[in-house]
């Protein structure tokens, strides 16, 4: 004050009242800015997360982790603090997260870690907020993503064997770890950081095909300046195979059982224990049910691992949602893979658009328990709105939308999505892809089982049928000369979990048969949708209004809904659709299906802005013109998990 003072007799009172206003503000901001972080980041930082006897200790004191689950690339990075004041709120101190290398290296060599993708500043966040940080850097991560997390463009190579030391895999897995753990290394808790610990791979005992792989993904930390605890993570079974000599195992599970706790002491007693993924609910698939895991049945067996001074995290805390064509697919114990729904959901305590649920308040009253300080008050519910519904005022077709997509490319034999000369050579990733042929004949169409995983069929752009797993042959109508034969082929998500993931390669992955003899000379069209397709669509003065003519199907279709207030989060509903995509001013929000279970995809707010919002729908067979919207999720009919 005594600067102040001298100043001001330079100055008038009108800017002393401002430079006042500004040192208070400036104070106050400061204040917001340094009240939540934890007391540990501005002590001395002598010794880190320690598994040397039956509890954690964290400066040498005993730590409780209590964690939760919520991965960054799910979430709109304008919602990452609120979910994460949520955690905080519920009684959580630590974040647990997986790093999707998929989305981080979409092309070989190519790295993204921008926006919604930006981990430095997620991991900043989490400091600032007073949560601690285990890392799961893969690079398989499972988490219901397509592939696991692995880049497609690994499955160029015929030879391929993922998640083992093949050296096509590892040298892949170092160049993306020299990007990645450089990034990671200074958020570390002895450098300042919120990282307590590491995860090596994932759930590698249900895998287990090369018992030197994990050393090397363990080397492969350490060498690039990993230093603090190491973890793995697997089920009862995995157990067995999955972990690593200098990394401490933690156990996966949702139903309770003593044995499984008995067995982890048994394979490394006198050390913490930990329930790394605590299931708090499920996953669901097209087709199927809405998974629900009732809290009754969850509070129980939370309240017993704590009481077995066992640390947990939930999986998930938030799950977010499976934006784009992320999500995977699931085929253990099924005759073919499933595609994963769209919202990842997971009926976890916090909702996919960050409600609280009956699960969180349960959670929040037993975690309490386990601090010397009340908790934080919650914070406020996001606002939603359901808009008016809106009319489609224009349409064009997917055969028309060609012209606007990579060259096509011709091959005497089909060729899988991964295998075409597509993004600089990286091969196409997801989306859909278009296969056509001359035909001459009329006769039946046989797949061989080698569509992956869904084609509409057509001649002379008339639909014939659908070709799947189940449908593998279809009758081609009788027709004059030569006619062309289209394949419209779907990827619906690569498998995220089993033995199966050197197969996932997708489109056309073999011989089709008309008449028993195969099919030769195509033309295909890569259709991956990537925002700069649709926004060279938007951009072009082929669409025709409806009142003009009837749509073809498949086809693009475009409305405008027009917001005049603040955006509020929103989800579409598209009773009277089928099957496709929604694109919201050219972001990707995800498939959507009629046959469920899920009804409605997720808007985000900050996705939405004010004036007009350019809706634009993919749809592969029938719409009934209008997109609605609601100011609550339709996840469609639910079951109990098994």
């Amino acid at each position: 004050m005594a600067i102040l003072s001298m100043v001001g007799l330079r100055l008038s009172l009108k800017q002393r009242y401002c430079l006042l206003l500004c040192v208070a503000v400036g104070a106050i901001l400061a204040y917001r800015y340094t009240r939540n972080r934890p007391e540990v980041v501005r002590m001395k930082r002598a010794e880190g997360l320690r598994a040397n006897s039956s509890q954690f200790t964290l400066e040498g004191k005993p730590f409780h982790i209590l964690g939760g689950s919520i991965h960054y690339f799910r979430v709109p990075r304008a919602y990452w603090e609120d979910r994460l004041l949520k955690m905080k709120a519920c009684g959580l101190n630590t974040l647990t997260t997986y790093v999707p290398w998929n989305m981080h290296e979409p092309e070989r060599g190519v790295f993204n870690f921008e926006d919604l993708l930006d981990l430095e500043a997620y991991l900043r966040l989490a400091a600032s907020l007073g949560l601690w940080v285990i890392l799961r850097p893969g690079p398989y991560i499972c988490a219901e993503w397509d592939l696991g997390g692995l880049p497609s463009w690994l499955l160029r190579d015929k030879n391929m064997k993922l998640r083992t030391t093949y050296p096509g895999f590892t040298d892949a897995v170092n160049s993306f770890f020299n990007h990645l753990i450089e990034k990671v290394v200074p958020h570390q808790y002895s450098k300042g950081g919120p990282i307590i610990a590491v995860q090596v791979e994932n759930e590698y005992g249900s895998y287990a095909k090369d018992d030197e792989y994990m050393p090397f993904i363990k080397e492969s930390l350490l060498s690039r300046g990993i230093s603090e605890l190491l973890l793995t993570s697997d089920n009862k079974e995995g157990l067995k195979l999955g972990g690593v000599k200098g990394a401490l195992e933690t156990i996966n599970f949702q139903k309770f059982n003593p044995k499984d706790i008995k067995y982890l002491d048994e394979i490394q007693p006198h050390k913490p224990k930990m329930v790394m993924e605590y299931w708090s609910g499920w996953f669901d698939l097209w087709g199927d049910l809405h998974h629900v895991y009732p809290a009754e049945d969850m509070l129980p067996v939370v309240t017993e691992i704590l009481k077995l001074n066992m640390s947990i995290n939930l999986y998930m805390f938030h799950g977010g949602t499976n934006f784009g064509f992320m999500s995977g697919a699931f085929a253990v114990g099924m005759p073919s893979p499933k595609a994963m729904v769209t919202n990842y959901d997971y009926d976890a305590p916090l909702s996919e658009a960050g409600d609280y649920t009956t699960k969180y308040h349960l959670l929040r009253n037993v975690f309490s328990q386990y601090h010397a300080q009340p908790l934080t008050v919650l914070p406020p519910h996001q606002d939603r709105r359901a808009y008016q519904p809106v009319s489609i005022q224009q349409h064009l077709s997917l055969w028309v939308s060609l012209q606007f997509t990579d060259k096509a490319f011709k091959s005497e034999r089909p060729v899988s999505m991964e295998n075409l000369p597509v993004n600089n050579n990286n091969g196409q990733s997801y989306g859909y892809t278009l296969y056509e042929t001359t035909i001459t004949s009329e006769g039946t169409l046989n797949s061989k089982n080698n569509i992956r995983d869904r084609a509409l069929v057509y001649v002379d752009k008339h639909f014939v049928g659908v070709l799947d797993y189940k449908t593998q042959e279809l009758a081609v109508p009788y027709g004059k000369g030569k006619r062309t034969l289209s394949l419209l082929v779907e990827n619906c998500g690569r498998v995220n979990y089993g033995k199966t993931l050197d197969e996932q390669r997708k489109g056309l992955v073999g011989d089709i048969e008309l008449n028993k003899n195969p099919l030769r000379d195509f033309v295909i069209h890569s259709l991956d949708m990537k925002p700069g397709f649709v926004n060279r669509l938007e951009g072009t003065g082929h669409w025709i209004s409806l009142r003009q003519q009837r749509p073809s199907f498949p086809g693009f279709f475009q409305a405008k809904l027009y917001v005049n207030s603040s955006p509020k989060d929103t989800f579409i509903k598209l009773p009277g659709w089928g099957k496709g995509v929604v694109f919201i001013n050219g972001r990707n929000l995800g498939r959507y299906w009629s046959i469920g279970p899920q009804q409605t995809l997720y808007v985000p707010g900050p996705w939405l802005h004010r004036g007009n919002n350019q809706v634009t729908v993919f749809e592969e067979q029938e719409t009934d013109g209008r997109i609605q919207f609601s100011s609550s999720p339709d996840y469609g009919m639910s079951v109990d998990v098994q």
